[in-house]
């Protein structure tokens, strides 16, 4: 199928470095097949764009493998003559951040299809247009690996990089990609906000702080738009985390989560 942008013919899913826009892995970068491997080739990744590429490749949880390349391949009717990645998303956007911005996880037909962390989807175009607003992206919308879309200041990470059947990742598989998280705020090291979208989120970016050594008030604050803490880094950082309302279409359609709200918490940032 002809990719959307350039029309060049790719399988669905994407074979790793096979010239799909954006794409961080080469046919040589190392695939981790267990939670262990990820454990080790996250742990000795030397950059960001190093665990990108080894993200991008994982093959850890079998349940979400075999989910996310059947929707690949099955498609939806609406994209039906496109090729879909179907490989784990990587995270994107600024490799010097000073802002991330923490979802949950692909959505099967948005970041499983592009192959770009919350683009192809209503969620994407609502996040996308807030940091737009905020002076934090080059474009209000994002739609297609290779459109232009740069995010300034600001890289969009996830607890889990694989699309999960009825977007609800098992505790296993969030405990074996943790790691990966772990190692980006790690090498994140100008990062100064954390912008939390929902819950499960809240608490995958409180693990992985104390994983990697991070101070974590106790008791945790609770999770609710625009709840606020502060990390401390082992460097001597104070890393302000501020919670939101998921951008999922079920808070936006409902009006539980409107612009103005979303433009608010992100001013806190």
């Amino acid at each position: 199928m002809p990719h959307p942008l350039t029309g060049e013919l790719f399988p669905s899913p994407v074979p790793p470095g096979t010239g799909w826009p954006e794409d961080p892995a080469k046919t040589t970068t190392p695939a981790a097949a267990s939670a262990a491997q990820v454990r080790k080739l996250a742990r000795t990744s030397p950059s960001l764009p190093d665990v990108d590429a080894r993200v991008s490749v994982c093959r850890a949880c079998p349940r979400l493998v075999t989910w996310r390349e059947t929707v690949a391949r099955d498609k939806r009717r609406a994209w039906a003559e496109e090729p879909y990645w179907g490989r784990p998303v990587p995270s994107l956007g600024d490799e010097d951040p000073r802002v991330l911005v923490l979802g949950l996880a692909p959505a099967a037909h948005g970041g499983n299809r592009t192959g770009r962390m919350f683009t192809g989807d209503r969620s994407g175009d609502w996040i996308h247009a807030a940091l737009y607003r905020a002076g934090y992206a080059e474009r209000p919308t994002s739609y297609a690996a290779g459109d232009g879309q740069r995010l300034v200041g600001v890289r969009m990470v996830a607890p889990v990089h694989c699309a999960p059947p009825d977007n609800k990742p098992t505790p296993a598989e969030r405990a074996a990609c943790g790691p990966w998280l772990d190692r980006e705020l790690q090498l994140a090291t100008s990062v100064e906000s954390i912008l939390v979208l929902g819950g499960i989120g809240w608490q995958s970016v409180h693990a992985a702080a104390a994983r990697v050594g991070w101070t974590v008030p106790r008791p945790r604050a609770k999770f609710g738009h625009g709840a606020q803490t502060v990390f401390g880094t082992p460097e001597g950082r104070a890393v302000r985390v501020v919670g939101c309302y998921h951008v999922s279409q079920q808070n936006t359609f409902t009006g539980r989560l409107t612009e103005p709200m979303l433009d608010e918490v992100i001013g806190m940032l």
